[in-house]
C-alpha cells in the first residue's frame, strides 16, 4: 500500500446530508451582493495561500488572499483600481474555501472578480477571450461533435490540427481530446424508454426488496455535459444502481452546470444555464424529487456557486436538495453493508488508485469511496493522497497553463505510480483526464464499481 493511503476513518452514519451544508451567505441584508462582510472576516493568516496548489508551483501568483479580500478592499478604496490580471491564474479548485478558518467566501470573491475582469477589462476580440469562451461553453461544441462522433474524434486528435489549435488559439497540443460517445446518454435514456421505463424498473426492484411497490423514492438526475457526450457509461451506471435500490429516475431539461464558465469569468453564460437548471430542478423538487449529480463539480455548482453568485427563484431549494450520487445512497440506504456482502468479478475486479477531486473535498466527500469499497471482495482501493490533479477543468487545456497544471499534479502522479494497482478512480471527469494523461492508467467512476457490485 502507498504511503499516501489515508488512515482517516470516514463515518457513513454521519454524512453531509444537504441540510447541514449551506452555502456561505455573505450578503444577508443586501440586494447588490456586497462582499464586505466576507472581506472583514479575513485576518490575513495566509492559510489559504499555503493551501493553494497554484501558489505552490508559481512564485509569481499572489495567492487567494490577495485575489479575494485584499483585492476587494483595494477596489473599494481606490476609484481607479482595476482587477489584477493574475485573477486568470486562479484555477477555481476552491481549496482555499476549505482551508480558511474564518469562513471567508474566497472562491465567491474570486469568481466575482474574475467575472468583472473578463466583462470590463478583457478585449472581446482577443485570442484569449475567444479561446476561453469556446472552452467554457464545451456543451455547444460537444453537441455539434456528438452528431458525427467518429469524424470529430479523428479530427480533434489529428496531429496537425492540434498543432494549429495551439498556434492559433492557445489550446495545448500536449493533450489528446476525450472521445465522443457514439450514443449520448440522453439518446440512450430516450431509446430505453425514459422515465416510464425507469419507474417500471424501480417498482420491480422494490418488490424484490420487499418494499412498497408505490414507495415514494424518486430522483432527478443532473448528468452534466461529460457524462452525456463522452462517458455515458457513468450515467447508465447511475440509473441502474438507483433503480436497483427502487428509485424512479427522471432526466430533466438541463444546461451545463456552469463550472467551466465560472473558472473563465463567463458569468453571464453561466447564469443563462443556471436559470434553466434551477427552473427544471425546482419544479421537480416541489414534486418530491431530489437532485442527483454524478460529477462533484456539478453538485458543487448547484449547491454552492449558484446561490453565492445568482439570485434566481428556487435557487435555495435546489441547493438544499442537491446531492452527489454516491453520497445520496450512503445517506438513504445501507450501502456499506450491501457492499460488504457483495463481490466484484470480471472487468472491474481490479486494484484502484483513488483520487478525491478538490470539489469533492469541498463537500466533505473525500473519503467516502475509499471507505465504502475498502471491504468489497474482488477489488482493492488505495487513496493516493490529498494533492490536486492540477487540470481544474479548462485550466490545464490552455497552452500557457499546461506546464503549471502538470507541476501541480506531480505529487498525484507519484502516488499513483507507487500504488499497487494500475487503474485509477475518481468522480471528476477532468481529474480523470489528467490522471490518464500523466500515468496512462484506465480511469473509472465509483458508480461503475457500484454497478458491478450490486446490479445483476
Amino acid at each position: 500500500m502507498s504511503d499516501a493511503e489515508s488512515s482517516t476513518e470516514f463515518d457513513p452514519t454521519a454524512p453531509n446530508t444537504g441540510e447541514d451544508f449551506e452555502p456561505v451567505d455573505v450578503f444577508p441584508d443586501s440586494d447588490d451582493f456586497d462582499l464586505r462582510p466576507g472581506a472583514d472576516s479575513c485576518y490575513k493568516c495566509s492559510i489559504c495561500d499555503t493551501n493553494c496548489p497554484v501558489a505552490e508551483v508559481d512564485d509569481d501568483f499572489p495567492g487567494p488572499k490577495f485575489q479575494g479580500p485584499e483585492q476587494w478592499r483595494l477596489k473599494q478604496n481606490e476609484d481607479d483600481y482595476t482587477i489584477d490580471d493574475s485573477i486568470t491564474d486562479c484555477s477555481n479548485c476552491m481549496r482555499c474555501d476549505n482551508a480558511c478558518p474564518s469562513g471567508v467566501p474566497l472562491s465567491q470573491m474570486h469568481n466575482t472578480a474574475r467575472g468583472e475582469y473578463v466583462s470590463e477589462q478583457m478585449s472581446k476580440f482577443s485570442v484569449e477571450y475567444v479561446r476561453n469562451r469556446i472552452l467554457a461553453n464545451y456543451r455547444t461544441s460537444a453537441t455539434i461533435a456528438s452528431k458525427v462522433p467518429r469524424l470529430a474524434n479523428f479530427a480533434m486528435n489529428f496531429g496537425p490540427a492540434r498543432w494549429v489549435m495551439e498556434k492559433t488559439m492557445g489550446i495545448t497540443s500536449e493533450r489528446e481530446f476525450p472521445a465522443f460517445a457514439k450514443q449520448t446518454f440522453r439518446e440512450w435514456w430516450s431509446t430505453r424508454g425514459g422515465a416510464a421505463a425507469s419507474k417500471e424498473n424501480a417498482q420491480a426492484a422494490r418488490e424484490r426488496r420487499d418494499l412498497d411497490r408505490d414507495a415514494d423514492k424518486k430522483v432527478a438526475y443532473f448528468h452534466g455535459c461529460y457524462s452525456n457526450y463522452n462517458t455515458p457509461e457513468v450515467g447508465k451506471a447511475m440509473v441502474r444502481v438507483f433503480e436497483e435500490y427502487g428509485y424512479e429516475v427522471v432526466v430533466p431539461e438541463q444546461r451545463c452546470s456552469g463550472t467551466p464558465m465560472f473558472a473563465n469569468g463567463m458569468l453571464d453564460d453561466a447564469r443563462r444555464g443556471a436559470e434553466v437548471n434551477v427552473s427544471s430542478m425546482a419544479d421537480l423538487i416541489e414534486e418530491g424529487y431530489d437532485a442527483i449529480a454524478s460529477c462533484t463539480s456539478c453538485s458543487m455548482a448547484l449547491r454552492q456557486e449558484y446561490p453565492e453568485l445568482f439570485d434566481i427563484d428556487g435557487i435555495d431549494e435546489v441547493a438544499a436538495n442537491t446531492f452527489e450520487s454516491v453520497e445520496y445512497l450512503r445517506i438513504n440506504e445501507d450501502l456499506k453493508t450491501d457492499l460488504q456482502a457483495a463481490e466484484v468479478e470480471g472487468d472491474l475486479a481490479r486494484e484502484f488508485a483513488y483520487h478525491a477531486p478538490c470539489h469533492a473535498r469541498n463537500q466533505g466527500l473525500e473519503h467516502q469511496s475509499v471507505e465504502l469499497f475498502r471491504e468489497l471482495d474482488g477489488t482493492d482501493i488505495e487513496d493516493v493522497g490529498e494533492s490536486c490533479s492540477g487540470i481544474s477543468g479548462t485550466y490545464g487545456w490552455k497552452a500557457e497553463k499546461y506546464e503549471k497544471s502538470m507541476a501541480i499534479a506531480d505529487e498525484m502522479f507519484d502516488h499513483m505510480d507507487d500504488a499497487s494497482g494500475d487503474t485509477g478512480m475518481t468522480e471528476c471527469p477532468t481529474c480523470a483526464m489528467q490522471m490518464e494523461h500523466g500515468t496512462g492508467y484506465d480511469i473509472r467512476h465509483p458508480l461503475e464499481l457500484l454497478e458491478a457490485a450490486l446490479v445483476e
